[in-house]
């Protein structure tokens, strides 16, 4: 499974929408700007300002390709629930696809209002209220729910996203699932999904049982009656 490119799908999903929160949180006026969990780099590498850019990231192995990916960037070995830097060291602070898999994420939010004047959480999926269909395909999503859960995500961590902006005393501004992200993938993306099910299901369902389900994926795709669509929000505010 290549991460990265796994990613640079999760960034295209969200680019209009960065460009739009970024915009309005000031990034052409920013003097710092902190990604918290920057992962390979596949976000960090797009911002297009002249502040220095900083990236914390808790495995060694996704800082070193977020080098490659994000040579400008200066890069911090950390946990995002005890961030290594001052009090409001940062005009912006952000995260991509981070909070449900830490295992405190309103520490991880209070650390990001701490350090940062404002917080964006980009990307935070709700796997509770996800469709599948045709019918039949229904199970797939409850089994990669259940493996989210098993490597220790809570998947359904976007519907507390609000709360959890509140709760760390961040002025919430803006809220809300995120418009357009999941629209009709392309063949390579279809592909790249189910590298990503493949490997989450690895183990847990027979490899019988998760070729069933792709030949059905891909029936449904080719009938155009295919819809995955798990609802994913985003928030941004001020400290």
């Amino acid at each position: 499974m290549n991460w990265h490119t796994r990613y640079l799908q999760q960034a295209a999903w969200t680019r209009d929408l960065r460009n739009y929160l970024f915009d309005k949180a000031g990034l052409d006026g920013a003097e710092r700007i902190l990604e918290v969990g920057c992962g390979t780099g596949a976000v960090l590498r797009e911002l297009n300002t002249p502040a220095p850019l900083h990236g914390l990231d808790l495995e060694p192995a996704s800082l070193t390709q977020c080098r490659i990916h994000a040579p400008a960037a200066s890069l911090t070995l950390g946990d995002a629930h005890s961030l290594p830097y001052p009090d409001k060291s940062f005009d912006i602070v952000y995260c991509h696809f981070l909070l449900l898999w830490v295992s405190d994420p309103l520490q991880v939010v209070r650390e990001m209002a701490r350090v940062g004047k404002t917080v964006l959480a980009l990307a935070e999926p709700d796997y509770g209220q996800r469709v599948d269909k045709p019918a039949a395909l229904q199970p797939l999503g409850e089994r990669q729910t259940q493996a989210l859960i098993r490597q220790g995500a809570n998947p359904f961590f976007g519907a507390l996203l609000a709360e959890t902006f509140h709760r760390a005393g961040i002025t919430l501004l803006e809220t809300g699932p995120i418009q357009g992200a999941e629209a009709k993938r392309s063949l390579w993306e279809w592909e790249n999904e189910w590298a990503v099910i493949e490997a989450d299901l690895a183990g847990f369902v027979p490899g019988e049982d998760i070729q069933k389900m792709k030949l059905l994926d891909e029936q449904a795709r080719g009938r155009g009656e295919r819809v995955l669509h798990v609802p994913t929000f985003f928030a941004w505010g001020k400290t």
